[in-house]
């Protein structure tokens, strides 16, 4: 049950961490749209060297993003009682597979693919490509790689300190 709770909270925050910035502007999320539309919006005038600084600014983001998913879910592994290696990785992969399941579902297919308000402006013909179910697909393949790295530092992590 206590699980099951983590993965409802996590689904929560990540929604509050990503829809009100996406919705108040959709160019803030450029690197996680679709190629085409990203192909589309260098060309238009308005965003001229907007990808490269949101590229480098998303690389900064993924890499503190890991970091911070690593301490934080080896504290709630630690908290729900997780003290082996493979407990602990147990844990914080199904936290973050359901996150990742949700994310793909929820926030990818059925709020993005569809929502009006998530369209960049010059884009908005372009529905086909917000409806390219497959790049969210392969995106979330990369989240459960993504996940499997950070459920083995996780489950380091906690190890270490309790050897310690």
């Amino acid at each position: 049950m206590n699980l099951l709770i983590q993965c409802i909270v996590c689904c929560v925050l990540f929604s509050l961490i990503i829809l009100p910035a996406q919705y108040k502007d959709p160019i803030s999320m450029i690197m996680s749209y679709p190629p085409e539309i990203i192909k589309r919006v260098e060309e238009l005038p308005q965003y001229q060297g907007t990808i490269k600084q949101r590229e480098k600014s998303h690389i900064s983001k993924k890499i503190g993003g890991l970091i911070f998913f690593v301490l934080m879910f080896s504290i709630v592994a630690y908290a729900s009682g997780c003290r082996s290696f493979g407990a602990t990785f147990s844990h914080v992969f199904t936290l973050f597979i359901t996150v990742n399941i949700y994310d793909l579902v929820v926030l990818d297919w059925i709020i993005f693919c569809h929502s009006k308000k998530l369209r960049i402006p010059g884009t908005e013909d372009m529905e086909e490509a917000y409806k390219n179910y497959g790049f969210h697909v392969k995106g979330a393949a990369i989240g459960t790689a993504l996940g499997f790295l950070v459920a083995l530092l996780s489950s380091g992590l906690v190890s270490l300190f309790f050897i310690m």
